[in-house]
């Protein structure tokens, strides 16, 4: 029988804004599974930029600047209206955390006790329990509490068993990243083609080099200078630097695919270096979300755009078959306490490290 204490460590994200609408809590009740969940002992929960986004309200129409601009302070301008990335209105005091690894302590009435002591993963972008149209997601951390704390509430069907040697902390650096990333390249049908991705030292950057190079893709990655043998040493043939024009040092016209995280002021030079027929796929816009488009250049090129959110659940199905044939290998930069949230984040802000920071809830109170 395993002890589930009635209290629980955890970070509730208190409103739209800056680093202090976070705060830890050590007297948060341990929440009850319904009956088709689990509850989840948290061991580890990676930080994303999703994570940064809902925080300051970056989803908000009414915000047109780059990610980073209000990381720590947040954003006069954000509305909590249309502040989370549904459009939605989110309900605060909100656990948030998009990642989660760690062990099934007890069960719904509907779902099997065998299920206990099961060591999962969850999918971050989960079918809509309210709506059941393919492009309607639920988002662990977003419409509902996350893994920022030391126990999470998740639906039996998005919950994973998973069998490998990874550490906790490895575990907890993919669902969010690394599905963004195989969704990214799922919905492209990526083949052994030559692929440009951009934002190559992020979670989701890093994570699409790997997921393309056992595709057989031939990889061009952009990140800053000081980080190209990192990127180069996870499958990238070529690196260029995040301040390259593009167009002179590679060309018009040289690659089949493009996947884009950054959009920004440079975002143009993307569809010069796609070949007609190309394929454009995007699932973040760091640099800023607005953009200029020659429509012409779409329609001339016969170029294909995918805005990715929607995962099908064999995009996660994939992922743990990787993980567990050892096709992947997970970029954890550092870890750090649950409590040392704020720091964790700041150092995420500065974007000075190559893949993914965790977090891990103490579990010894």
């Amino acid at each position: 029988m395993i002890d589930i204490p009635k209290t629980m460590h955890g970070v509730f994200l208190t409103g739209h804004g800056g680093l202090d609408k976070l705060e830890f809590k050590t007297d948060i009740p341990v929440p009850s599974p319904k009956n088709d969940e689990v509850l989840i002992r948290v061991a580890a929960a990676g930080i994303n930029n999703t994570d940064i986004n809902t925080r300051i309200g970056w989803y908000s129409k009414s915000v047109t600047t780059d990610t980073n601009i209000g990381g720590k302070k947040g954003l006069s301008n954000a509305r909590a209206v249309d502040g989370s990335w549904s459009g939605i209105a989110l309900k605060f005091p909100r656990i948030q955390g998009a990642d989660v690894c760690g062990t099934i302590v007890a069960v719904g009435s509907e779902v099997k006790q065998s299920r206990i002591g099961e060591r999962v993963i969850a999918r971050t972008m989960q079918t809509n329990p309210n709506n059941p149209e393919k492009f309607s997601c639920w988002t662990l951390g977003s419409e509902c509490d996350g893994a920022f704390a030391q126990y999470t509430i998740v639906r039996s069907s998005e919950t994973f068993a998973i069998n490998c040697k990874w550490s906790d902390a490895e575990l907890g650096s993919i669902p969010c990243s690394y599905s963004t990333a195989e969704g990214l390249l799922h919905r492209i049908k990526l083949k052994s083609e030559k692929i440009f991705i951009n934002g190559a030292s992020g979670g989701v950057g890093s994570a699409a080099i790997q997921l393309a190079k056992r595709r057989g893709a031939h990889i061009t990655a952009q990140c800053s200078s000081s980080k190209f043998n990192e990127i180069k040493k996870i499958g990238a043939n070529e690196v260029v630097s995040r301040k390259t024009n593009l167009v002179s040092e590679l060309g018009k016209n040289k690659f089949d695919a493009v996947i884009d995280v950054v959009a920004g002021e440079n975002w143009t030079q993307l569809l010069e270096i796609l070949k007609p027929g190309g394929r454009y796929a995007t699932s973040g816009a760091i640099a800023g979300p607005m953009v200029s488009l020659d429509v012409r250049t779409l329609y001339l090129k016969d170029l294909t755009f995918y805005g990715c959110t929607y995962q099908p659940v064999e995009v996660f199905r994939n992922l743990i078959r990787y993980i567990e044939k050892g096709e992947i290998k997970p970029l954890v930069s550092k870890t750090y306490p649950l409590e040392k949230i704020k720091q964790a984040q700041e150092e995420f802000l500065a974007k000075k490290h190559v893949g993914k920071l965790v977090l891990i809830p103490s579990l010894k109170d």
